[in-house]
């Protein structure tokens, strides 16, 4: 088989910053930080402007600030 390219359209993003540690919060929510690639305090992250992504904003959005 061959492999497909990825098209890669402009789209939107959204950058993250954690402002706000999630320690003293549910596990899940310091799981879903991780996973957005948020390590430490003040840490930006540059993501697709997806509903995903922006379920993920939604579930910690009290630790996080967003930019567009």
């Amino acid at each position: 088989m061959a492999k497909q390219a990825k098209k890669t359209d402009g789209g939107k993003m959204v950058t993250v910053t954690l402002v706000k540690s999630p320690i003293g919060f549910q596990k899940v929510q310091g799981k879903v930080a991780e996973g957005m690639g948020l390590r430490k305090l003040n840490h930006s992250v540059t993501l697709k402007d997806t509903p995903e992504t922006r379920g993920m904003i939604f579930k910690i959005r009290h630790l996080v600030t967003v930019s567009e």
